[in-house]
């Protein structure tokens, strides 16, 4: 499968649509061995460049989707510019791609074929999990949310497996208390809320200790969406690649975040393109 790989900055992805997603999914929660799966975006791409553990996290993964549309548009910033050495061909295309985004965003779709986002791949497996007769657990975001999914999902998704839920930390002193019960709920699919790198470090310390487990996914803020905390922007500024713009409007204090990963992830992304014309 190495030829549906796409690299960016030294993390994998998967080129996969969340129809690909979702049956390599059920495929692994349905297996006998244990699988994880990881939702990459700028920010994780950012945090992997300075945590080494974390990318060789990212990259020992079952499936990476590509979770974000600064990752579609990074993938086809290098194809297109993939055979100039020159930093200011470089730089005009960097500016050209970033800027035809919101006018048609179907020219980044090229390279990764599409968007995939954990909060939609989770909703598509809890849509089908009946169906092919697996159990969930849910683990983390704050006191009672992680009930009020529950709920939700149960009333959307009649007859719907879910065997457990626990807020619980990722913090070490507390993996035992969780790993037990993850064991007793005999769920075969882990869905983790700690957000990122905490997810996924936690995921591949304890995967193993919960040998019910086959599949387990870290899926940030995607209880927090479920349960209605927080909207998701709509659909037409997720296509656009302006999803960015309605969080910065519906949470300020998210300004930071929203800086990293968009304007500090494209001046990487260019600064990384230049650096490697001048290695070659």
């Amino acid at each position: 499968m190495s030829e549906n790989l796409v690299h960016i900055l030294g993390v994998k992805f998967d080129n996969v649509t969340l129809k690909e997603a979702l049956e390599k999914a059920i495929h692994l929660a349905k297996s006998e061995t244990q699988h994880y799966i990881a939702t990459p975006n700028p920010e994780f791409l950012l945090e992997a460049q300075k945590n080494p553990e974390f990318k060789k996290v990212l990259n020992e993964s079952d499936m990476n989707i590509p979770d974000g549309m600064g990752v579609l548009w990074a993938a086809k910033y290098f194809n297109i510019t993939r055979n100039s050495h020159s930093k200011t061909v470089k730089f005009l295309k960097w500016l050209s791609s970033l800027l035809i985004i919101p006018f048609h965003p179907k020219y980044i779709h090229t390279v990764l074929k599409e968007r995939v986002t954990g909060a939609d791949l989770m909703e598509q497996i809890c849509k089908h999990a009946k169906a092919n007769n697996l159990k969930i657990f849910l683990l983390g975001a704050r006191e009672g949310t992680v009930e009020k999914v529950k709920e939700i999902l149960e009333a959307k998704y009649h007859g719907i497996k879910i065997t457990g839920t626990f807020s619980g930390t990722p913090k070490i002193e507390d993996e035992h208390l969780i790993t037990e019960k993850v064991k007793k709920s005999e769920a075969q699919i882990l869905f983790v809320a700690y957000g990122a790198p905490q997810q996924e470090l936690w995921i591949h310390r304890n995967l193993h200790k919960m040998p019910n487990v086959k599949l387990a996914i870290g899926i940030g803020g995607t209880f927090d969406f479920i349960a209605k905390i927080r909207k998701r922007a709509p659909k037409f500024m997720q296509k656009t690649g302006l999803e960015w713009l309605y969080r910065l409007f519906q949470e300020p204090s998210r300004a930071k975040r929203i800086y990293n990963a968009t304007i500090k992830f494209a001046s990487l992304i260019l600064k990384e393109n230049i650096t490697s014309s001048k290695s070659s």
